[in-house]
C-alpha cells in the first residue's frame, strides 16, 4: 500500500494554515522562531525552513535574515490559489512594464472603493486590522510594503468581487517590484511611510461613509502619487514617455500635469 502519511514539511504547513483559518496567526504577526516550531511539532527544522520557503512563494509570508524584531517570518497574507497563482507565474515568466502595472491598479482599485462605499454591510475588519499593523514604528521598510500590498488585497476582496481579488493577488509582485525599488532608493523613508499611512486611512474613511467618488479619487492619488515618487527616484519623468503618460493618466482629475513637463 502507498504511504499516505504527510511529509514533515507538510505537518508545518498544515499547521500555520490551522492557524490563519483559525485566526491565531493574522497578517502582521510573525511565526515562532524555527527551532521552537520544529520542537512542537517534532520535526527538523531543515522541514520548517522548506514549509516557510513554499509560504513565501505563495506570498503569504515575507521572510528577513539577521536578529532583531524584523528579523524571521511575518505573515503578510493568507492563502490564494487559481487565477492568482497563474498570474504570478506569468508574472515571474514575462514581467510587466511598470506603467501598464500602475494603470491597471487605477482602473481595478478605484472600482474597488467606489464598490465598498456603496455596501454599508461590507467587512472592513481585516482592512481595519491591517492599518493598525501598519502603524508599528519598527516595521522595516520592506515589512511596510507588503503590509500595504495585503492592505490593497484586502480591499479587494472586501468587494466581494473574487475575480479582481485574484487578479491583485497574482498583479502583487509586479506592485511591489517598483514599491519596493523606490523605498530602497528614498532618502527619508521616515516621512513617505508616514504620509502612506495617512492616505490608506483617508481612502478607508471615504468608504466608511459612503463617498464613492472620493474614495476612488483619493485611491488613484494614493497610487499615482507613489509612482511619481518612485520614477523621480529612479530618474525616469525626465527620459522615459511611458512613465510620463502613466502618471498624467493615474492623476485624479484637476490635479494632472502637463504632458510637456519634466
Amino acid at each position: 500500500m502507498p504511504d499516505t502519511a504527510p511529509r514533515a514539511w507538510q505537518v508545518v504547513l498544515e499547521r500555520i494554515e490551522a492557524d490563519l483559518r483559525e485566526g491565531r496567526l493574522s497578517p502582521g504577526d510573525r511565526l515562532t522562531p524555527e527551532r521552537e516550531l520544529a520542537s512542537v511539532l517534532g520535526v527538523g527544522r531543515s522541514s520548517v525552513r522548506e514549509a516557510i520557503r513554499v509560504l513565501e512563494v505563495l506570498g503569504v509570508v515575507r521572510t528577513a535574515t539577521g536578529s532583531g524584531p524584523s528579523a524571521g517570518a511575518m505573515i503578510v497574507t493568507t492563502p490564494r490559489g487559481g487565477l492568482a497563482a497563474f498570474l504570478r507565474l506569468q508574472v515571474a515568466a514575462n514581467g510587466f512594464p511598470i506603467a501598464d502595472v500602475v494603470r491597471t491598479r487605477v482602473v481595478l482599485e478605484g472600482d474597488v472603493v467606489e464598490r465598498l462605499a456603496s455596501d454599508a454591510a461590507a467587512d472592513l475588519g481585516e482592512v481595519h486590522e491591517i492599518l493598525d499593523a501598519m502603524d508599528a514604528g519598527e516595521l522595516s521598510p520592506e515589512e511596510f510594503l507588503a503590509l500595504d500590498a495585503r492592505l490593497h488585497q484586502a480591499l479587494a476582496e472586501a468587494s466581494g468581487n473574487a475575480v479582481i481579488a485574484a487578479m491583485m493577488a497574482g498583479l502583487r509582485s509586479s506592485i511591489e517590484s517598483y514599491t519596493q525599488l523606490g523605498a530602497a532608493r528614498m532618502s527619508d523613508w521616515t516621512t513617505t511611510a508616514q504620509r502612506l499611512r495617512s492616505e490608506h486611512r483617508d481612502i478607508v474613511a471615504a468608504v466608511g461613509r459612503g463617498d464613492g467618488s472620493a474614495a476612488r479619487d483619493a485611491v488613484r492619488g494614493h497610487i499615482a502619487g507613489y509612482f511619481r515618487q518612485v520614477a523621480e527616484e529612479l530618474g525616469a519623468p525626465v527620459d522615459d514617455e511611458s512613465v510620463r503618460a502613466a502618471i498624467i493618466d493615474t492623476a485624479p482629475a484637476g490635479a494632472r500635469p502637463e504632458r510637456g513637463l519634466p
